[in-house]
């Protein structure tokens, strides 16, 4: 009998007959006589071939495939035979292209794992290189010093060597040499041992060592720690498995020289150029290693201000903003892209409205993403149609006042042409805001892509769960999402621990608060495979456990970290010690499907390890790691076209693939003709319980994306970063809509991307050929729409939008009248009415042509999450 196979690399392995079978199933599949019994009997005959032929001895990969062919043919299969031979071909080209993407002559069990798409972004983003700029790791030996970077706190926090009350005061003065150590059969390579080191020295200043570090090394050389090599295959197995992806950061220096595992940092900028320098050295440090940086400049005076160190004239926060955009260019983040920054001015500062208009010409300030920071003042002026005080943040008095609703106005038309800026909502992000009584200040600043609302010179690491891995048989497996959650967790804490950051300012922030950012990748998957649309009830209902569920666990095992290493040093000076979250869903009892109360006595009992738990961050490399959907957001294309070194080909999603192929549908004629309707099977001739629930993004409605993401924003400690995609088509007055009911929601911040507004075309990717339907609104967020305007009447003036999601207007659009700030004087009109003309209404249907390439391969980008991702390989202009 045969019991075991020669695999191409030369190792032998058990023999698997699923593997035949499901082989040759695909290959009925694909002509149409999708019959798992065939498969199984030609799997019999194929293994009774191989009995009479080997007698024992083990066939090789090829030997197997061979008798395939030949079983196939036999029994009257030639067209089955025909596809298995195509199929075996297309397999042979993909191992080819693996192994030039790689540089390896032989792929192994990590390669084999990983599709050609992930592979592609992991070696051109993330696998070490020489000075020649060859690769010199292979993803396995990446994943494996990642794991054990992750798992080494795990020692100094082994009961036998940590106390959390730092009982054990001595002096600490230690510089050892590196040394080969391991842990089972991990070793431990010098970079670690730099960190682990340096963690132990900070652990011991603060009393929490018993051992000193000899005895410690001798612990490690007697073996005495062996037993955590299986907290580092657990870790090693998360990424392999592609349930859980740290950020970039993480996975490109654990283990390496610059040791720098956050993704995200905030700095902060006074009124005095010193203070400007020193954020421009700083960013430069953090852009070095990957990082990103977040800055709010509403403290600069104004442009035309007195100087009355010189008697000169201020030149305003923008132009100080350009000597960060310089920096930024200059310094590559690993060479891999250029740095991302987060540049916020608030709307109450008198440049606002030159800040508004900063990115409106094409190459200008390309690496920033730029915020407007709204509070609670300029929204119930907004409502009450009252002035808005500009105020110079020098001396605190009032230099002009202006229309809100020009400002809105001036906004939503920069974002209708550019899709900047953003709009933060400070009072939302406040309103329940843990660590204010802490801090003694609200937040008034985020990361680049505005998921993480944090105090200046603070970061945050973060990592990503594949929620469509948990998604067994149709039902969604809560149990091992919640695995998976704790699991994230107490990686996130590790991360904290053995992070190299880039100040000592940022250490000593960053661990007062140790926050942590566990967030999901992969829904638009997972709610493909349980057969749910996004924008359904059902859909909404599910994001909402989902997200409930994720920071109830995180929260869990941040108290669980908390009795045993103690809790963030903070802890008792914030809002948790009174029983406050900073959560909207807490607050509404109707939502909850877990016990809250139960949670927060355990918090005010325990504390927490962690002052905030999750968070939504952008995944675009990650996830095509992870072979999954991007974050939250719906899927960006069901189908696009590939470039790699043997050809093109078009890419189609794996779970529409495999539905396609059970229902004996699946063909290249049909993948091609997705690809050409925006990536899109809605108005093709299939069956309309495919459409129902196979959506992409721009086949929901704008108001359904507010919805999504204001649901999930309930029940996440802190940010989401999420695109509201709007057609070509929409008009400024649609993206103010999204604005405020983004705010009425609860929404922490928005960004809107009119497609065709950025040279990085959502749908330039796909055919320009046919353009696309019109969406409805789903009746749930009609309703939703319905209550928050009853519980606003004011805001019945500017959200009109009706049951089939169609602006309710006349044959007039708001217009911005001039880009010229001096429109905004008191006294003066700051919009107009202005006819549509039909030249317009046509400049709107045609997205303009644009540079919309990837800097580093060439292929034509995306745009999702809020920013612009290469499908191709992987390049980002995010930080995640």
């Amino acid at each position: 009998m045969i019991t075991k196979v020669v695999k191409r690399d030369g190792r032998v392995v058990d023999f698997d007959r699923e593997r035949i079978v499901n082989a040759v199933y695909k290959a009925l599949m694909s002509v149409g006589k999708a019959d798992r019994s065939i498969a199984e009997s030609v799997a019999d005959n194929v293994i009774k071939e191989l009995n009479k032929k080997y007698d024992g001895t083990p066939p090789s990969v090829e030997d197997i495939q061979d008798t395939v062919e030949k079983v196939l043919i036999g029994l009257g299969y030639a067209d089955v035979a025909k596809s298995y031979i195509i199929y075996r071909k297309e397999r042979e080209k993909i191992r080819e292209e693996k192994k030039k993407v790689l540089n390896k002559k032989n792929l192994d069990e990590v390669d084999k794992k990983f599709s050609l798409n992930a592979l592609r972004v992991i070696a051109s983003r993330y696998l070490a290189r020489d000075m020649n700029r060859d690769i010199v790791e292979s993803p396995k030996d990446m994943f494996t010093r990642v794991a054990v970077n992750t798992a080494l706190p795990e020692i100094l926090y082994d009961e036998r060597i940590y106390d959390k009350d730092g009982s054990y005061k001595r002096e600490v003065s230690i510089n050892p040499e590196y040394e080969e150590l391991y842990i089972g059969k991990y070793k431990i390579n010098k970079y670690h041992f730099e960190r682990f080191v340096a963690a132990y020295k900070e652990l011991a200043e603060q009393g929490k060592m018993k051992v000193n570090f000899t005895e410690l090394i001798s612990m490690i050389k007697n073996h005495e720690f062996d037993t955590y090599e299986k907290n580092i295959e657990k870790y090693y197995e998360l990424m392999v498995n592609q349930d859980v992806i740290p950020n970039t950061p993480a996975l490109i220096n654990s283990g390496r020289p610059l040791g720098m595992l956050s993704a995200c940092f905030t700095l902060d900028v006074e009124d005095d150029l010193g203070s400007i320098m020193e954020l421009a050295k700083n960013i430069a440090y953090i852009h070095k290693a990957g990082g990103g940086t977040g800055m709010n400049f509403s403290k600069l005076r104004p442009k035309g201000d007195i100087l009355s160190t010189s008697g000169g004239y201020a030149s305003g926060p923008v132009s100080f903003m350009r000597i960060i955009d310089v920096t930024t260019d200059v310094i590559k983040q690993g060479g891999v892209r250029r740095g991302a920054n987060m540049g916020i001015l608030e709307v109450w500062h008198p440049d606002i409205e030159e800040f508004v208009q900063l990115k409106l010409k094409e190459g200008v300030f390309e690496n920033f993403n730029i915020s407007v920071g709204t509070w609670g003042d300029f929204w119930k002026a907004l409502f009450h149609g009252e002035k808005y005080p500009l105020i110079n943040p020098r001396n605190k008095k009032v230099a002009r006042y202006v229309q809100p609703e020009a400002i809105i106005d001036m906004i939503s038309q920069s974002a209708w042409s550019c899709a900047d800026p953003g709009v933060l909502f400070f009072d939302n992000i406040n309103k329940r805001n843990v660590l204010e009584k802490a801090r003694g200040e609200p937040t008034r600043v985020t990361n680049p892509c505005g998921e993480e609302p944090l105090y200046p010179y603070e970061s945050c690491n973060l990592a990503s769960i594949n929620v469509s891995n948990c998604v067994i048989n149709g039902e969604f497996d809560w149990e091992k999402f919640h695995s998976l959650v704790r699991y994230t967790a107490r990686a996130l804490d590790n991360m904290i621990t053995m992070n190299k950051y880039p100040s000592p300012v940022i250490d000593k922030r960053t661990k007062e608060t140790r926050r942590i950012g566990v967030g999901i990748m992969g829904l638009a998957d997972a709610l493909f495979k349980m057969k749910i649309r996004y924008n359904s009830k059902e859909g909404f209902e599910f994001m909402s456990k989902l997200a409930e569920h994720l920071t109830y666990y995180a929260y869990l095992e941040s108290i669980e970290m908390a009795k045993k290493r103690g809790t963030f040093p903070i802890f008792k000076e914030t809002a948790y010690m009174d029983g406050e979250m900073p959560i909207e869903g807490f607050y509404h009892r109707e939502l909850w499907t877990l016990d809250w109360d139960k949670l927060v006595k355990e918090i005010q009992e325990n504390g927490l390890r962690n002052a905030m738990v999750t968070t939504e961050a952008p995944t675009g490399s990650i996830s095509m790691i992870a072979d999954t959907t991007n974050g939250i957001e719906p899927i960006f294309a069901l189908a696009y076209e590939k470039s790699v070194t043997v050809g093109d080909f078009i890419y189609v999603d794996e779970v529409l693939k495999s539905e396609l192929e059970r229902r004996g549908l699946y063909s290249e004629a049909l993948i091609k003709e997705i690809s050409d309707n925006y990536g899109s099977i809605q108005d093709l001739d299939l069956p309309d319980d495919l459409k129902e629930v196979f959506v992409t993004s721009m086949d929901i409605h704008w108001a359904d994306h507010v919805v999504a993401q204001a649901i999930l924003q309930r029940w996440v400690t802190d940010s989401i970063s999420k695109t509201i995609n709007m057609p070509n088509r929409a008009t400024p007055n649609d993206i103010k809509q999204a604005y405020i009911l983004a705010h009425e929601l609860g929404c922490k911040g928005v960004t809107v991307y009119r497609d065709g507004s950025k040279s990085a075309q959502v749908l330039k990717i796909m055919s320009d050929k046919k353009k696309h339907k019109e969406v409805k609104i789903s009746n749930y967020t009609q309703d939703i729409i319905e209550e928050v305007l009853k519980k606003n009447p004011l805001a019945k003036r500017f959200i009109k939008i009706t049951g089939n999601g169609e602006e309710v207007i006349d044959d007039t659009i708001n217009v911005v009248l001039s880009l010229n700030p001096e429109v905004y004087e008191p006294e003066g009109p700051s919009v107009v009415k202005q006819k549509i003309s039909e030249e317009m209404i046509q400049r709107r249907e045609e997205p303009p042509a644009g540079k919309d390439v990837c800097p580093i391969c060439g292929a034509k980008l995306m745009f999702s999450e809020g920013c612009a991702t290469c499908p191709n390989c992987g390049w980002t202009a995010c930080t995640n």
